[in-house]
Formats: C-alpha cells, sequence, structure tokens
C-alpha cells in the first residue's frame, strides 16, 4: 500500500465514523445537551460537515455536557466579555478606515486637460 493510498484510506475511515458521529449526535445528543435546538431541525444539516470533520471534540464536549463535569458557563464568561471590547474596537475601526478612505483625495497633474467623450457612433 503506497502513502496516498493509505491517506486516502486513513480520510475514508475518519469521515465515515464522523459520519454515524454526525448521524447520532444530530438525532439524538443535539436535544440533550441544547434546549433551544429541541424541535428545531432546519438547521441541522448545516452542523454535518463541521462534525465530519472534528467529530471527535464533538464526542468529548458531548460527554462533558451529559455528566455535568465541566463548569461551562464560566469557562466562556472571559471570553464572551472580550467579545464587547472587539465589537466597539472593530466598529471604530471601519468606520476610521471609511472616513480615511473617503476623505483622501487623488492629486492630478496640473497639465492634465479633461477630455469630452463622443456618443457612440459618431
Amino acid at each position: 500500500m503506497t502513502t496516498p493510498e493509505l491517506v486516502f484510506l486513513i480520510m475514508r475511515w475518519w469521515l465515515t465514523i464522523g459520519a454515524f458521529v454526525a448521524v447520532v449526535f444530530l438525532t439524538f445528543g443535539v436535544d440533550r445537551i441544547d434546549e433551544d435546538a429541541r424541535g428545531a431541525y432546519v438547521f441541522r444539516p448545516l452542523l454535518v460537515p463541521g462534525i465530519l470533520l472534528i467529530w471527535p471534540l464533538v464526542l468529548w464536549r458531548w460527554f462533558r455536557l451529559e455528566t455535568g463535569s465541566g463548569l461551562e458557563p464560566a469557562r466562556y464568561r472571559p471570553v464572551r466579555s472580550a467579545h464587547f471590547i472587539t465589537s466597539i474596537v472593530m466598529a471604530a475601526l471601519i468606520a476610521a478606515v471609511i472616513f480615511i478612505g473617503l476623505s483622501q483625495r487623488q492629486s492630478w497633474p496640473s497639465d492634465f486637460a479633461p477630455q469630452q467623450l463622443s456618443a457612440p457612433g459618431e
């Protein structure tokens, strides 16, 4: 077996296991760990590509949330507080870039004479 065949075989098994995890998680797991996902079936196909790639992380988080061994709200509190500051800074930077872009003007050469274009067919 050559190296590309081995890599392809590993990728195929990884995605096969990911597909199995996606079916089980989206059928049973997402309702158990997220009360907002109960009855919301339209968004679930959007999660499939991500679950195919990071299925070990999905299984680990599902286990942690089912057993209650993780202090998830306390873990994400610092990150969420940083989001507010980051959003204010990004909004200010976008406004500054637009203002600077609109305030800059190109200086034309002094000997530039505009020419009037004729209509098509003339």
